[in-house]
C-alpha cells in the first residue's frame, strides 16, 4: 500500500509542476511583453521630451528675432519688455523728479518707485507698460503733465 500511496504522490507532483510549468511559460510572455512595452513607451517619451525641448528653443529664437528687428524705439503691443532697476532710477534722475512725482507721472506711489528702483519689487506687466510710455517723455513733457496733474 505504501507503493501505491508513494507512486500517487509522485505522480501528482510531476502533474503539478507540469502545470506550474505551464502557467509560468506564459507569465514569463506577458511579462517580457509588457516589458518591450514599457521600454517603447519610455522612447516616445523621451522623443516628445526632444521636441518640446526643440520648440521652446525655436520660439525663443523668433521672440528673440522679432524683438531684435522690432528694434528698441516705441512700445508695440505684444513685444515683451524687461525691467532694470538702475534704468528706471536713472531715468528718473535724468528728468530730475523725486520718486513721488515720478510716480504720480505713471500713476504709482512714490514708495512703489522706491521699492522698484532698490529692486525689492518688480512691476507688473501693465505697470511695466505705464514706465514704458513714460521713458519717451523728456524733462519739459513729464513736468507739463505732472503740471497738469495727470
Amino acid at each position: 500500500m505504501a507503493n501505491i500511496a508513494s507512486v500517487l504522490k509522485s505522480e501528482i507532483a510531476r502533474v503539478a509542476r507540469k502545470e506550474v510549468r505551464a502557467e509560468l511559460e506564459s507569465l514569463k510572455r506577458a511579462s517580457t511583453q509588457h516589458r518591450s512595452a514599457i521600454a517603447q513607451l519610455r522612447r516616445e517619451v523621451a522623443d516628445l521630451h526632444r521636441q518640446l525641448k526643440q520648440a521652446h528653443r525655436q520660439v525663443a529664437n523668433a521672440s528673440r528675432a522679432s524683438a531684435a528687428s522690432g528694434g528698441g524705439g516705441g512700445a508695440t503691443e505684444g513685444t515683451p519688455r524687461r525691467f532694470s532697476a538702475a534704468r528706471l532710477a536713472a531715468h528718473r534722475a535724468k528728468l530730475g523728479l523725486s520718486a513721488a512725482d515720478y510716480g504720480r507721472l505713471v500713476g504709482m506711489s512714490g514708495a512703489t518707485i522706491y521699492l522698484w528702483e532698490q529692486g525689492k519689487s518688480r512691476p507688473k506687466p501693465e505697470q511695466l507698460q505705464r514706465l514704458v510710455e513714460a521713458r519717451t517723455l523728456g524733462r519739459r513733457a513729464a513736468l507739463e503733465q505732472l503740471a497738469q496733474g495727470r
